[in-house]
């Protein structure tokens, strides 16, 4: 299960309408890299995979890949806008260590 804030459900609403993807999914995934060793990955899409997972949340639809899904559960997906803000934050329970920037982590 992937949780999905009010802050992030409404950012990423605005960003789809703005690129003219209304009616997209959140996709998010891992991939090796990174100062920690694995890195996030989001992106908007509209094309589903064979393995993916369905989740919906808080009135949004996140897709997961297989692979990535083992080291997502239980994460909560936020955004920090404003001065310092980081942009989208994932807040990731299996991460044993993650990076100053928070994009990349371990398990």
């Amino acid at each position: 299960m992937i949780t999905v804030t009010d802050q992030a459900k409404n950012q990423a609403i605005r960003l789809m309408e703005d690129d003219g993807k209304s009616g997209y999914f959140i996709r998010v995934g891992v991939q090796g890299g990174g100062c920690s060793g694995l890195m996030y990955q989001l992106t908007f899409d509209n094309q589903h995979q064979e393995g993916d997972t369905n989740i919906e949340d808080n009135g949004v639809t996140v897709v997961v890949d297989k692979k990535s899904y083992l080291y997502l559960i239980g994460t909560v997906l936020d955004f920090s806008g404003g001065l310092n803000g980081k942009g989208f934050v994932f807040k990731n329970p299996n991460a044993d260590r993650t990076c100053g920037c928070g994009e990349s982590f371990s398990v």
